[in-house]
């Protein structure tokens, strides 16, 4: 007997390896650019702690003021001060990496292929439409759990060595352009983008158009989320007039009247003069001063709940695209 009648044929790959394998060497220059996004962002931040570490010898005071100690002024370096600012933008930075995340992935990785038929290809060769969209969901976010994850922890160390000093400029957690990159809502929030992504391409089919409805649906998203975030857990009411000490979000103030009815600032908002803003108040039956706000320990419960709401639109949106495909394709 021939050796050729010998040989045992090789079976396909199972599973999602052939699939992932494939999507790796099809992208991979994609791949080595977002490696390279990654890289950027975390040597910026090194760069500009390692700025304003070599800046520090102009500074005179421990809360960073280089000018006389106690004189009632403050200034900071050129170093520290665009420092802060360029941090304060942080979490914008990682929401519009999230919205470029669900571009690609609606785009040149799913809906081209649906767009130009080459998915027909993969699928006789022992790949399932299920496999095909699975791989082009389970690569994608995995390596956008890891960069964000990675960011994230960067991005907390950078903004910690600047919230150090007592008069730290513009950084403070509830802020919107760093609320996203100081938890893992920046991980939910790529999640997501993955998910409308492959919803968005396995729906419309078409690179662009699927590319544009991707970067409108996350955008609304994001930007929803961001409006009505203080409102994803009770605040705490403190009475009287004094602003509540610490690093507070403040979200409301005005008084209250004897029957407990709340009047609230925006009510009086055309008043003018503090005098009478507050005279309005009191005309209107307010007695009693409040103050609603967000202490610092509300941090992660703001933080978790968001991510469990994108957590959950996010499975949605991915059970929604396999019912389509399989709907389409059996």
């Amino acid at each position: 007997m021939s050796a050729i009648g010998l040989r045992t044929p090789v079976a396909p790959a199972t599973g999602l390896r052939g699939p992932v394998r494939l999507l790796l060497r099809q992208h991979r220059r994609s791949l080595w650019a977002a490696g390279a996004l990654l890289v950027l962002g975390i040597g910026i931040v090194v760069g500009l702690r390692i700025w304003v570490a070599v800046a520090s010898s102009a500074e005179r005071c421990a809360d960073g003021d280089i000018t006389r100690c106690g004189d009632g002024s403050y200034l900071s370096t050129y170093a520290r001060s665009h420092t802060e600012g360029y941090l304060a933008s942080g979490g914008t930075a990682v929401l519009l990496l999230a919205g470029l995340i669900g571009v690609f992935v609606a785009g040149p990785l799913i809906a081209r292929e649906l767009e130009s038929g080459t998915y027909r290809m993969a699928w006789t060769q022992s790949v399932s439409p299920a496999q095909w969209l699975a791989a082009r969901l389970t690569l994608p976010a995995a390596l956008a759990t890891a960069g964000m994850t990675t960011l994230v922890l960067v991005y907390r160390w950078g903004r910690s060595g600047m919230r150090s000093k007592a008069n730290a400029y513009d950084l403070n957690w509830y802020q919107s352009g760093i609320h996203p990159a100081l938890g893992p809502t920046a991980v939910a929030y790529a999640l997501l983008a993955v998910a409308v992504g492959a919803l968005c391409a396995v729906v419309v089919r078409r690179t662009v158009l699927s590319m544009s409805l991707t970067a409108l649906v996350l955008g609304t998203v994001m930007l929803g989320l961001g409006k009505r975030r203080y409102e994803l857990w009770p605040t705490v009411r403190h009475p009287g007039r004094d602003y509540p000490i610490g690093d507070t979000w403040h979200i409301e103030s005005g008084m209250l009247t004897a029957s407990g009815k709340e009047i609230y600032w925006q009510d009086c908002l055309p008043a003018g003069s503090m005098e009478s803003f507050t005279g309005c108040l009191h005309n209107r039956g307010g007695i009693t001063a409040f103050r609603d706000y967000h202490p610092a320990s509300h941090f992660w419960p703001l933080q978790l709940v968001e991510t469990g709401i994108l957590l959950v639109l996010a499975a949605a949106a991915v059970a929604l695209a396999f019912r389509v495909l399989r709907r389409r394709h059996g």
